[in-house]
């Protein structure tokens, strides 16, 4: 497989465990819409052997408005981190 996306996790799912692929489907929206949530709110999911998403916040800094030249503001922002299990970095080697 070169590409993994929703529909390719939801026919996987769906064969291993004799799902239709719309139950199957509606299961992995749960498990990213789970993830989502936890985020939004400011939690931390922890998926043993697999990795940890958190929010990181990225500190406000100066930046330069390549058009212009200008030094602009950048604001404080929050984004999503994932750092990969040593099981997932050992796998992927």
């Amino acid at each position: 497989m070169d590409l993994t996306n929703k529909k390719t996790l939801s026919e996987v799912v769906a064969d291993k465990h004799n799902l239709t692929k719309k139950e199957a489907a509606e299961i992995v929206d749960l498990v990213f819409d789970t993830i989502a949530d936890t985020l939004k709110d400011g939690g931390r999911v922890d998926i043993t052997g697999f990795g940890k998403f958190e929010v990181k916040t990225r500190a406000a800094r100066t930046g330069i408005n390549p058009q212009t030249k200008e030094s602009i503001e950048i604001p404080e922002t929050k984004v999503p981190g994932f750092k990969a299990s040593k099981v997932l970095k050992d796998l992927v080697k």
